[in-house]
């Protein structure tokens, strides 16, 4: 690979395919710019990134907004002009030359390998070292944007030099970019991070740590909602539901092989009664040593066991947003151990629980991977192969549309991917079935089968929302905070119009409580329209308004947040209308 790398196809429809080498090009368009502007600039990389690109330079300052607009309008010249896109095929030595004052280029070249073929693409009086692909000429850029400036170290290594990170994107035409555009203001708006902290769900302090999130009440109780949803649901479908500890001994994680291949990504030992201890990665090898706690029969068989498990994982502090990357965070893990005649029924149960669940949440839209065995690989080929058809029929059976991604397996087992798609179409990635015949060999894992020999059992890891902090992160922006009445925090808010009313709205409250609904009374000494505001600010399902002539009828005025003004209702006919809202689920 050189600095963009190719395109693989094979799972990108032509539109993906055509808007990768639009901005592949407009990258390149872009740093001759950058250079036209900055000759002393040195380039680093300049890929395609999903919706978008960047390009890497290391400058004497950074660049400013105004950078910016002068380089896009360069971009704008040179795209008019009509330059095309040549590719040449150049030989190491003439690289280092052609590329003799770019030290960056000068590093890429030498860490390929000899076999590597060098090409160039040039456009005008423009070259980059690269692969390609690219649209044939610059005019085919129809329709660019320069977005942000951010820092970079070079190549993620945060020992080496910051560099400044251009970003923009680019599209076939200028409808498709306003429509981006306009995507991306609502993104904003939908922006977890901000609702978090205007809802009163969750917060990151610098004293606690990076990474490291404190929920408040008001979260607490969504995620309370979600996970007591989450245990019901796996309670009926056969799971045992376990907790572990948050350390283990070394021991144990040098025999799952988490400290041998894991060990960037755990953080250093603790030292209880001179032995290291590890905060847990990864929750499969407690459940494992509870599979491993009494000698399993066949009859037993399957065990399905599942835990909302907190783990720990070092990610770097570049890389960390909100709840979606984090530090630490809790998983919807479970691990399944089943006979090999059982393996296609478990799969299918796991996918009949994961599309239930999503769609109580409301994501009805999904794209399916099915990954199959790679060329380094763990385990008997016969199992793989089984495996890989149990996935394969338990998706056909359902009526599952699904890609391929030959060998794109780990080494341990073939899975299933399956990523949500939010409101404002954006995919997720959630739900993974896989299978492990790594783990059962390594912790000698058997069952006494039916002839009074010894089994291996086939062992199945699952996540279905992934982690409870990234899952509530995509909630907040697929909602853009106004959770459905079953997850509102605050189900209704009752305003009392003077002071005279507040006991008839507590009265209120009291029987929206006893029929189960989460609701408070404003009593501040505000004016009624400010209250109201307030409850809309706060995402609020309902406001329910009580004054003279509704403490006289025993009834209240209904306003829904989106709908408006619903008129005056009787509190039976509210409770009511309220139950079959949330029988709607």
């Amino acid at each position: 690979m050189l600095d963009h790398g190719t395109l693989d196809t094979g799972h990108i429809d032509p539109q993906e395919a055509l808007r990768h080498r639009l901005r592949h090009s407009a990258a390149h368009v872009m740093a001759d710019a950058v250079l036209k502007l900055f000759p002393e600039a040195k380039m680093g990389i300049g890929p395609p990134i999903h919706d978008g690109f960047y390009y890497d330079f290391d400058v004497s300052r950074p660049f400013t907004p105004e950078d910016l607009e002068e380089i896009e309008k360069l971009m704008g010249q040179t795209i008019a002009a009509g330059h095309q896109f040549h590719r040449e095929e150049i030989g190491r030595e003439e690289a280092k030359t052609l590329f003799s004052g770019q030290p960056y280029k000068l590093e890429i070249i030498d860490d390929l390998s000899e076999e590597t073929t060098l090409s160039i693409f040039r456009h005008n009086e423009f070259v980059d070292l690269c692969q390609g692909p690219h649209v044939e000429n610059t005019a085919d850029i129809s329709a660019v944007k320069l977005m942000n400036v951010a820092g970079a170290y070079w190549r993620g290594d945060e020992h080496r030099p910051m560099l400044q990170r251009i970003y923009g994107t680019a599209f076939e035409s200028q409808q498709a970019l306003d429509d981006h555009l306009a995507r991306l203001e609502e993104a904003e708006r939908r922006d977890h991070r901000i609702l978090g902290r205007q809802l009163g769900l969750f917060s990151i302090h610098d004293e606690i740590g990076p990474g490291l999130i404190v929920w408040h009440p008001k979260g607490g109780l969504v995620r309370t909602i979600i996970e007591n949803y989450w245990r019901d649901l796996h309670y009926r479908r056969g799971y045992d539901i376990l907790y572990s500890p948050h350390i283990g001994r070394a021991q144990l994680w040098q025999t799952s092989g988490h400290l041998d291949f894991y060990r960037e990504s755990m953080y250093a030992p603790l030292e209880i009664d001179d032995q290291e201890y590890f905060l847990k990665p990864m929750n499969c090898p407690f459940h494992i040593m509870v599979y491993r706690s009494s000698l399993r029969s066949y009859r037993e068989l399957p065990l399905r066991f599942a835990e909302l498990g907190t783990v720990y994982r070092y990610e770097r502090s570049g890389v960390l947003h909100g709840l979606m990357r984090v530090r630490g965070f809790t998983q919807d893990d479970a691990h399944i151990f089943c006979r090999p005649d059982q393996v296609e029924d478990e799969i299918g149960g796991v996918l009949d629980l994961t599309f239930e669940l999503l769609e109580a949440f409301g994501f009805t839209d999904y794209s399916i991977m099915l990954s199959t065995r790679p060329e380094k690989y763990v385990g008997e080929p016969e199992m793989w192969d089984h495996a890989t058809q149990s996935l394969r029929q338990s998706l056909e059976a359902r009526n599952l549309s699904f890609d391929m991604d030959e060998g794109g397996g780990a080494f341990y087992g073939p899975k299933i991917d399956i990523k949500i798609k939010d409101a404002l179409g954006r995919a997720w990635q959630c739900t993974t079935v896989q299978f492990d015949f790594n783990l059962p060999e390594r912790f000698d894992l058997v069952y006494q089968d039916s002839e009074g020999g010894r089994s291996r059992p086939y062992m199945v890891h699952r996540a279905i929302l992934g982690s409870m902090e990234r899952f509530m992160g995509v909630l907040i922006e697929h909602y853009a905070g106004a959770f459905p009445l079953w997850l509102a925090p605050v189900q209704a808010v009752v305003i009392p119009i003077a002071d005279r009313h507040n006991e008839y709205a507590e009265q209120v409250k009291d029987a929206l409580a006893a029929g189960g609904f989460r609701a408070e009374v404003d009593s501040r000494s505000e004016r009624m329209n400010l209250k109201i505001r307030n409850a809309q600010m706060q995402k609020v399902p309902y406001m329910l308004v009580v004054g003279d002539k509704e403490m006289e009828a025993q009834s209240v005025s209904v306003r829904h947040r989106e709908e408006g003004d619903l008129g005056a209702m009787a509190l039976d006919a509210l409770l009511a209308k309220l139950k079959g809202e949330l029988g709607e689920r």
